[in-house]
């Protein structure tokens, strides 16, 4: 194991953010540098578990007391080794997990988690700066042709352990850019996009081939997609956004945060000197208390907003673990982003009745209500109804599926009860040859599962094409839950 004593003598730190007034001014990620001598001590609070449930709650079942020991032990170059051998991307997760298996440390039960995710980062930097993450070429070319529909961390891990079995893989991404929400949802004070970028020269340099501005089912006909390649994997993700139609949905200043961000990052990328839905000077409100109403909330500061709200319909979340969600279960708390902590005002427990606009058809407030939960819903507080002034709303509500239109019709694939695409343990759909991987099949969910997905997604086409079983597989989509 790791230090002996470490969890008894050192106390779990983490890198600080940069102080507020200074990382509003740019985009860069929010954290300070750690030092290698730090993160070996929190390494060192590993406890070397009989049974590590920090395992349970990784759906890579990433070999985390095996790295915490060896960076413990300064074999930075083992630590790399252990950790991509079950993780394609640990600059991703590492940077944008929430972190279950943190949740699940045994240690958390009566102290503070093993800070398992900043180890995960700094294992990978370390591995780029060291130039040990290199081009892993398949030993040989199996003849078979697999596309891959979706350039988004699933499609992305399932081309790379198809290309490094002997595939030949074609990504096909409708944007003009690969990486899907990694590169146009995700802020770059989340994740700076030159970690996106040297694992796509890494992927090129392996053999993946990516073909940009491509929309299969319009500007190429599944028929044509079939029949150019053996096996086709769909990971396009979840991207209808869930809506709100309520009275005055149709004024202008009204957007969905898909809407929002791309723009945002595409500034970021150099395409355009100003977003044209920006929040500079207007009084904004974010409709939706997740991950994507957080990226809304410090994109906003960052453009120059007024001011910000954020609603929830759902309670204030407990700051302690409640009872019905005991550990290693990852509980519901008040959880304080990088965002959050730069300001803006945060609001629980209400619902939007209206948008209210001016005499030109822009939005200029919305009227909202206090709610209480009753009988399985909510509850209007009578009384409490106000307006809330607003020149700008965003939409941060999640997602209710893939879209239909185009290649899931023409595909004639099946869909499940949510109307995500049906898959069997393999990962194939109803349709033969046809796979599917990711929050398309699997519904909204973490970065962390996509990953998980997409290489379990690659074992099942190289068993189909090759009948064998050579590529590891951490899950099958029905060995645990849909959450």
């Amino acid at each position: 194991m790791a230090d002996p004593k470490g969890f008894l003598t050192t106390p779990r730190e983490t890198p600080r953010r940069r102080p507020v007034d200074i990382r509003l001014k740019d985009w860069r990620e929010v954290y300070e540098e750690f030092s290698h001598q730090k993160l070996q001590q929190q390494a060192g609070r590993c406890m070397d578990c009989g049974i590590p449930f920090c395992h349970q709650g990784c759906p890579l079942g990433n070999l985390i007391p095996e790295w915490n020991d060896l960076v413990w032990r300064e074999d930075w170059r083992g630590a790399i080794e252990r950790l991509h051998a079950t993780n394609n991307f640990p600059e991703f997760t590492g940077t944008l997990c929430p972190a279950p298996c943190e949740a699940a440390c045994v240690l958390g039960i009566n102290s503070d988690a093993v800070s398992i995710k900043q180890v995960e980062i700094e294992i990978i930097d370390r591995a780029w700066e060291e130039g040990w993450v290199r081009p892993e070429t398949p030993a040989a070319a199996t003849g078979r042709t697999v596309a891959v529909v979706g350039s988004g961390p699933a499609g992305l891990a399932a081309a790379q352990q198809l290309t490094r079995a002997g595939h030949r893989v074609i990504v096909y991404e409708r944007a003009d850019r690969i990486g899907g929400l990694l590169r146009y949802g995700i802020p770059e004070f989340k994740m700076e996009k030159f970690r996106l970028d040297r694992r796509l020269e890494q992927m090129r340099a392996e053999g993946t081939e990516f073909r940009t501005g491509v929309n299969v089912g319009v500007d190429l006909t599944v028929e044509q997609l079939r029949s150019e390649h053996d096996a086709v994997v769909l990971a396009g993700g979840s991207t209808v956004s869930r809506d709100l139609p309520i009275t005055g949905r149709e004024l202008g200043g009204v957007h969905q945060a898909m809407e929002y961000l791309p723009p945002a990052n595409r500034v970021q990328q150099g395409d355009l000197s100003h977003s044209p839905i920006s929040a500079e000077g207007k009084n904004v409100v974010i409709i939706g208390g997740g991950d994507t109403g957080a990226d809304c909330l410090g994109t906003a500061h960052r453009q120059g907003a007024a001011s910000v709200t954020q609603l929830e319909i759902m309670p204030t979340p407990p700051n302690e673990r409640p009872d019905n969600q005991p550990w290693p279960t990852y509980p519901m708390l008040y959880r304080v982003s990088s965002a959050h902590e730069e300001g803006g005002n945060r609001m629980f427990s209400v619902n939007t009745q209206e948008f209210l606009g001016d005499e030109n058809g822009n939005l200029r407030a919305l009227r909202l209500v206090e709610v209480r939960k009753e009988n399985g819903g909510f509850v209007p507080v009578e009384g409490t109804e106000r307006e809330l002034p607003c020149e700008l709303v965003l939409l941060a509500m999640g997602f209710v599926g893939p879209e239909r239109a185009g290649m899931i019709d023409e595909l004639g694939v099946e869909l499940d009860a949510r109307g995500n695409v049906a898959r069997d343990r393999s990962f194939m759909t109803s349709v033969d040859g046809v796979f599917s991987a990711g929050d398309m099949g699997r519904g909204q969910s973490l970065i962390v599962w996509a990953i998980s997905e997409g290489r379990s997604v690659a074992a099942g086409v190289d068993q189909y094409l090759m009948g064998r079983d050579a590529l590891p597989a951490p899950i099958g989509p029905n060995d645990r839950p849909l959450t």
